[in-house]
Formats: C-alpha cells, structure tokens, sequence
C-alpha cells in the first residue's frame, strides 16, 4: 500500500511537475521508517522524493548512516551544498565508520581541490579496494596537477591511473585508462 501511493505521487509529479503537491502526497504518508525506505527505494536518485522521505527517517534514526548517506545525496543533487551535506556524511561516519559511501560523500563536499585530494587519498587507503575512489582520487589530482601546474598531483594522478590500469577487469577499462595515462605523461609543468 506504501510502495503504491509514493509510486502514485511520483507518477504524478511526472506527469504534471506540480512539486508543492509532490511533497503533500509524500508528507502524508504514514509509516515507520523502515517502511518508508522500503516504499521509497525505487526513486532514491530523484532527491525531491528521496529528500522529503528521508528527512523523516533520518529524525526518527539520526544513527542511521545509510539514510543519512541517502539524504547527503539527495541534498547535493538539489544543490543544497557542501557545508550541509559535509554534516550529514561526518555524522554518517560517526555512525558507522565503516560505510564507504559516508567516506565518499566527506570527500566529495570538500570545496578545495587539493583538500579534496588529500580526503580522496584518505578514502583510498581506508578502503584499497574501492576503485570508484580511486578514481575519484586520479581525477581531482589530475585537475589539481592542470589548474595549478602541481608536479606532486601529476604523479599522484598517474601512479593511481596506473594502479586503476593494472586492475581493470575489461578492454574498454583498460583502454581508457592508458589513454589517460598516455596523455598525462605528455603534460610537461
């Protein structure tokens, strides 16, 4: 019944764009927050229904770092900024140090780039194993190493290029991270 009307609001809003009705229909559901979730997953990426839901389940379990993640999201797509979104991941992390996509988020509100840099390189040692970071890491050192001629950045952008290249699990990885690296190799600062 849930997943039912938060498909029939969605719909709704699809069809008409009427975003202050949007929100009534999802306000006026009514459900714990597990409930919520469920109801609400299918349309997690669209942050004017995920943020109104989430909000709710995040003030009924503020210990929650997947919603707070969920909603960190959903206010970044609606632009709501680095500072508030910074909080929502730094209390995700205090939650659950272990969820990646809070370390994720922490990095990505950082608004100076070799800050920014440096979280990336926070993320990837934290978690070896995340690739999504370390190509979050070569591309904000490879920006980093063009805005500021930063030699430092080059290399660090081509030494996780290269670590990206050497576990690529397909030709179409492979081949566009030997480009990548192909390029930067070029650049003389």
């Amino acid at each position: 019944m849930l997943a039912h009307a938060v498909a029939e609001a969605v719909a709704a809003y699809r069809d008409g764009g009427d975003l202050a009705q949007l929100h009534e229909r999802l306000a006026a559901l009514t459900g714990d927050a597990d409930a919520l979730a469920a109801a609400v997953e299918p349309y997690r990426d669209i942050p004017e229904v995920a943020g109104p839901i989430y909000e709710r389940i995040v003030a009924d379990q503020p210990n929650n770092a997947r919603a707070l993640v969920i909603l960190g999201s959903a206010y970044w797509l609606h632009g709501r900024g680095p500072e508030v979104v910074g909080v929502l991941a730094a209390k995700a992390i205090a939650a659950d140090p272990g969820h990646r996509g809070a370390w994720h988020l922490w990095a990505l509100t950082e608004s100076d780039q070799r800050a920014r840099v440096t979280r990336w390189q926070q993320v990837s040692r934290r978690f070896p194993e995340d690739d999504l970071a370390r190509a979050n890491l070569a591309d904000n050192a490879a920006s980093l190493a063009s805005a500021e001629h930063d030699p430092v950045a080059l290399g660090i952008a081509l030494d996780t290029y290269v670590a990206l290249r050497d576990r690529a699990t397909s030709d179409a990885q492979r081949t566009a991270l030997e480009r990548a690296i192909t390029t930067l190799s070029g650049w003389r600062l």
